[in-house]
């Protein structure tokens, strides 16, 4: 076994910390939320075919939008089993 094998049976994995889920998730909301208001302004002064692209990828951060809050909601719900 090599010296770089053997340290890394020595690592343990870190614990499950699911403390700040929720707030990272909704920093990365945000985020998008900026990103999409962002991407509006951009529109003004795009091609029709960058607007298309545009718009296209403000749907896919909505929908991502969708799984983030889902994703707080489930978050919400563990660390609250009794809501």
């Amino acid at each position: 076994m090599t010296h770089q094998n053997k340290n890394q049976h020595n690592h343990k994995p870190k614990p499950d910390d699911r403390s700040d889920n929720v707030e990272k998730l909704q920093d990365m909301v945000q985020d998008t939320i900026q990103n999409i208001e962002a991407a509006h302004e951009t529109m003004q002064f795009a091609s029709g075919e960058e607007k298309e692209q545009i718009m296209a990828k403000n749907k896919r951060r909505e929908e991502a939008i969708e799984g983030m809050r889902a994703e707080i909601k489930d978050e919400y719900r563990h660390n609250h089993p009794e809501s």
